[in-house]
């Protein structure tokens, strides 16, 4: 494996890795950005793939970066991914904690909690945006997407509910709705 991209893969990672404001959903736009529009490593469809899968399996959702890695250079890139999406961050974290817990209740700590809550609900915006653009199965998958989104937002509905439900929905679309109106019709990049 080639060393030149083990460091482009912790070049992606290490800066986004200090970026997590709101969790690690917040960065999914950039690493989809990173990983198939600046380096071309995958398409939007593998990227979808992998964020389905990493979100679908028990662990951490550091797991994406671990997926890339390992589909663009092996176990070494899932492990250089990794320790670069993590390790920064987790470095920072030690830090702060010291000086949060010093100034606890001060105002600038009060301000900067409340300014950052905008961005953090910004970056997930784009996350679930760049997700939704590069979902497989043209309107009606976008349109269950958002029906589930809605669903999962106004009640408190399980969401392998969701998941069988949309599952099921998009598979009988697809099945039965080639009389349907080009628009309304199941197409699935191949």
């Amino acid at each position: 494996m080639s060393t030149r991209v083990l460091v482009q893969l912790a070049a992606v990672f290490a800066p986004l890795s200090l970026v997590t404001i709101g969790g690690g959903q917040a960065i999914i736009a950039d690493i989809q950005r990173q990983v198939v529009d600046v380096h071309g490593w995958m398409t939007h469809g593998q990227f979808a793939a992998d964020f389905a899968i990493s979100r679908m399996a028990p662990g951490p959702g550091s797991l994406l970066a671990t997926l890339i890695g390992w589909q663009i250079a092996g176990f070494w890139g899932a492990v250089v991914a990794t320790l670069a999406l993590l390790a920064p961050t987790g470095l920072l974290i030690y830090g702060v904690t010291h000086v949060w817990t010093r100034y606890q209740g001060a105002p600038w700590q009060l301000a900067l909690e409340r300014g950052l809550r905008p961005v953090a609900s910004g970056m997930i915006l784009a996350a679930g945006w760049v997700l939704l653009k590069s979902l497989d199965g043209g309107m009606p998958a976008k349109a269950i997407a958002l029906a589930s989104m809605a669903l999962l937002l106004s009640t408190r509905i399980n969401p392998l509910l969701l998941l069988l439900g949309g599952a099921l929905l998009l598979l009988g679309v697809s099945e039965f709705g080639a009389g349907l109106p080009y628009l309304l019709q199941v197409h699935v990049a191949g």
